[in-house]
């Protein structure tokens, strides 16, 4: 066996009072794919900076096995002191002390499709990752140490790293918060918990349950530990096992959502907007009818027509540039469509995520930020509650309340400018890419914010299972130039645009290989992956086929047509509709059955 790449032996750090790495062991083997993995502020990212040798320990050792090499990529990469994107690839640094020769720069510069003579601290968020990941990936290393690679990278970008990641021979270690992209690239997760690496060998989807079994064993096995470390335990337990409930009850309430959406959204070809009676009073949120928007005689948003009522969830993808933050400007009705026919619903109160990242006065404290006015009350949905019962909602202590926003965490200010964003009366929150940024935390607090808002959102997010989670349609900027609206979410919009032959995306990932071209799933863990995926759609076909029986038996009542026609109507179309979800489940399931067994 070869040996580890780096070896981390009892290392020790603490910032100021606060201990980061408390004896922690760990090694990198050749050709892993590591999740690293932990709560906010438990020092991934420190512990990345101390395996790419940026951060001294204060105590034990990091061993690096011969002629190792590594190419290290921050969150925030520097690119001072260059005058031009092409001066800053071909420059020399820890990582390639040598540089990169000038037709390797030239190249890349083609492939990520950037200006070499432009300035990179003018470019777009995307475009300097695009820059940081393009000179990363172009090195001859043995291992890949990546904090938050997909920052402001749009959905193509994101697949197209994921291909890379999986082709490339060394190790990898990932921070993400795209769960998507984590479940795609690592095989196996470093849980990064109390200053202590707990090393799981298991896929990033199986982490959950993988964590929530350690923790019930170490809280059985440490009764007599420190009273904290119990506390921390205990938090660490409840808080996956409530997610884990929050979550499952958010997507029931969201497939049914979805359910209804989906009689609503048309597909590319068809009526865009049937004749109907004047919806009630607020029902109506944005009806769009051919709207398009063009600057400089370039074509942005083409005939576009929607209809989006109180209560909808609407995600927007495409790539970077392609007009999604104008079609949000459209269907707000801050910009004018040069075409088409839009009309707002009445009494729209509005808020937008992207304007709120720019109000966070750090000198106050987060106490002060949502009650301005004084007092200890804020309003939440238009009933009063006690600040402190909602920050504990955003993961706040009190001592966090009553110091300064200075003194938070960059993840802890995202939460507070939610907290902010959701206390604001609202019907229409408008949040253009709010996952950036973003560590996984604050995504769950986003995630059951979205689910108990009572307005409409519209939402721009190149992170897929954020979308899956949250929406209940996709509107997409597709690769032929058109914009089409999908019911459900991303992988909803994945499966419809197969079943129509219509633009593909990558579905099926290929396998992860390593050095000398093995494959990292197993047979044993591909037969247990298949068994899991048939038994999750027999599931799917049981609740399907439990709705069709429920909605049969009221339509059973012979009086229902006669007391109630429009509601026999509507359940008559929901029967209909299921029963063509549950052909389609029953299809899969089989398909999934027999790849399990054969």
């Amino acid at each position: 066996m070869a040996p580890p790449l780096l070896t981390l032996k009892d290392a020790q750090l603490a910032i100021g009072e606060r201990k980061l790495l408390a004896g922690l062991e760990l090694k990198l083997d050749a050709a892993a794919r590591v999740a690293l993995v932990g709560r906010n502020g438990a020092g991934k990212s420190t512990l990345l900076q101390v395996l790419a040798g940026r951060v001294e320990l204060d105590a034990g050792s990091l061993t690096r096995a011969p002629r190792t090499r590594l190419a290290y990529l921050p969150q925030a990469p520097a690119f001072d002191g260059v005058a031009d994107a092409r001066t800053w690839l071909v420059r020399a640094d820890e990582d390639a002390p040598e540089g990169l020769p000038p037709y390797t720069a030239d190249a890349l510069l083609e492939e990520f499709e950037l200006d070499g003579a432009a300035d990179p601290r003018t470019l777009s968020g995307g475009q300097r990752r695009r820059l940081a990941l393009a000179r990363t990936l172009a090195l001859d290393v043995d291992a890949l140490l990546l904090d938050e690679p997909t920052n402001h990278l749009d959905l193509d970008t994101i697949v197209n790293l994921e291909t890379r990641l999986r082709a490339f021979r060394g190790a990898v270690v990932l921070i993400s918060h795209d769960r998507a992209f984590l479940d795609a690239v690592a095989t196996r997760c470093w849980w990064l918990d109390r200053g202590r690496i707990l090393d799981l060998e298991v896929p990033f989807h199986d982490l959950e349950p993988a964590i929530a079994a350690e923790l019930e064993r170490e809280q059985r096995e440490a009764a007599k530990l420190d009273k904290r470390i119990a506390e921390e335990t205990r938090w660490s337990r409840e808080g996956i096992t409530a997610r884990r409930k929050r979550n499952q009850g958010r997507l029931r309430r969201l497939e049914a959502m979805r359910r209804e959406r989906a009689q609503r959204v048309r597909p590319e070809g068809a009526a865009p907007l049937a004749a109907e009676a004047a919806p009630a009073s607020g029902a109506l949120v944005v009806e769009a009818e051919g709207i398009t928007k063009a600057f400089d005689g370039e074509t942005v948003v083409p005939p576009f027509s929607t209809r989006i009522l109180r209560g909808d969830r609407v995600g927007v993808v495409g790539p970077n540039g392609a007009g999604k933050s104008t079609l949000l400007k459209l269907l707000t009705g801050e910009l004018a469509p040069d075409d088409g026919r839009l009309k707002l619903g009445t009494k729209l109160e509005i808020a937008w995520y992207e304007q709120e990242r720019e109000n966070l006065d750090l000198a106050k404290t987060p106490w002060e930020v949502l009650c301005p006015e004084g007092g200890d009350q804020v309003a939440v949905g238009g009933r009063p509650r006690h600040v402190m019962g909602y920050l504990k909602d955003f993961l706040f202590d009190e001592s966090q309340a009553r110091s300064p926003c200075r003194a938070l965490s960059g993840g802890e200010r995202n939460r507070l400018l939610l907290a902010k964003l959701f206390a604001r009366p609202s019907n229409l929150m408008v949040l253009d890419e709010p996952t950036n940024d973003l560590d996984m935390d604050t995504l769950d607090v986003l995630g059951d914010a979205i689910a108990d808002y009572a307005g409409t959102l519209l939402v721009v997010s190149h992170d897929r299972d954020f979308l899956d989670r949250t929406v209940t349609s996709t509107i997409a900027f597709e690769p032929d130039g058109s914009v089409v609206e999908y019911a459900g979410g991303y992988g909803d919009m994945l499966r419809q645009r197969a079943a129509t032959g219509g633009p593909t995306a990558p579905a099926a990932k290929p396998k992860a290989k390593g050095t000398g071209g093995k494959d990292f799933t197993t047979p044993a863990k591909e037969q247990r992956r298949r068994e899991r995926d048939a038994a999750r759609a027999e599931r799917e076909v049981e609740r399907l086929h439990g709705e069709i029986r429920a909605i049969e038996e009221r339509l059973a009542d012979g009086t229902l047509f006669a007391r109630e026609p429009e509601r026999a109507k509507a359940l008559a179309a929901q029967l209909e509709a299921l029963r063509g979800e549950a052909e389609a489940a029953e299809a899969r399931w089989l398909e999934l059955a027999e790849a399990a067994e054969g």
